[in-house]
């Protein structure tokens, strides 16, 4: 399975933060923000990634992140040149799929808690249908919200109801089967003149194919679009960090687990850092694991 991560978009509400440098590569605490969804793909067990954004923004994606192998992955990059929906991710990212199975992980989504690991492999697993995650939510009007009937199945996925059908919010992670490519091109612009993902799950709702997941409770997703949405996970990552003394999102820390680089390749990248606090927990990750 390879994995895409949209981290386009003009980021217009964190204005003017956002007018000289995307939103994805501001800081959430100690790490960019893109570090958090590379990392929720990489627990899912995918290493070939392709990161979407726009023409300005591409170039610093690329001196940040380079082709991925010192994180044990592959990782390619591809413009979106305007704003026209997520589901142009998988348009523009049609010959990196490859018909294959696809997720989808939005730029600015935050996961972490005990288990999330086991809930991503297990929707890596699935060679068909569409696989999303669900969370309950006190307002969730401002989301869009799926409407389960009493067998668990999906009925209805609404964007943003004035009158929610349910509490249950759609997070931005989304598992595709190898459909997905030729599903988007049939999408048609909405009234914001955006291809929606919304339309891409109610093809599968319709044929009866789309596996629903409720987060547990304790399992923490945090949508950083905002300036208060932004302060309150860092203020998670710090207060988490801080209490645990292990990092969340490190991504030399998850390869080095899974296997993927060596201890080697971890001291070489912390040396390559200075002397910050990131840099001390890669060669402490070292001195652990040898």
């Amino acid at each position: 399975m390879k994995g895409i991560i949209l981290a386009g978009g003009s980021g217009s509400r964190l204005y003017p933060v956002t007018m000289g440098v995307s939103k994805q590569l501001i800081p959430i605490y100690d790490k960019p923000m893109i570090y958090y969804p590379i990392s929720t793909l990489m627990l899912a067990g995918i290493r070939d990634i392709l990161v979407i954004s726009t023409p300005h923004d591409v170039p610093s994606y690329e001196h940040l992140l380079g082709n991925g192998s010192h994180f044990g992955c592959a990782i390619s990059y591809a413009v979106q040149e305007a704003p026209r929906g997520l589901a142009e991710a998988f348009l523009i990212g049609e010959s990196f799929i490859d018909s294959g199975r696809v997720a989808l992980v939005l730029g600015d989504n935050l996961f972490h808690g005990g288990g999330f690991s086991s809930l991503l492999m297990n929707a890596a697993r699935h060679d068909t249908g569409a696989h999303v995650f669900g969370i309950r939510v006190a307002d969730a009007s401002r989301y869009g919200v799926v409407e389960v009937g009493d067998n668990g199945k999906v009925l209805s996925l609404e964007e943003k109801p004035e009158h929610p059908k349910s509490d249950i919010a759609i997070v931005g992670l989304y598992f595709f089967d190898g459909r997905v490519v030729e599903i988007a091109k049939s999408v048609k612009p909405s009234t914001r003149g955006e291809l929606e993902i919304t339309e891409v799950i109610q093809a599968y709702i319709n044929d009866g194919s789309l596996n629903l997941e409720i987060l547990p409770r304790g399992l923490t997703w945090l949508d950083t679009g905002t300036h208060k949405s932004m302060m309150q996970a860092a203020q998670y990552v710090y207060a988490v960090e801080e209490r645990s003394g292990a990092k969340i999102a490190c991504l030399e820390e998850i390869a080095l687990g899974k296997g993927w680089v060596t201890e080697a390749d971890v001291r070489k990248a912390a040396n390559s850092m200075g002397y910050g606090s990131y840099s001390r927990y890669l060669k402490y990750l070292c001195d652990e694991h040898h």
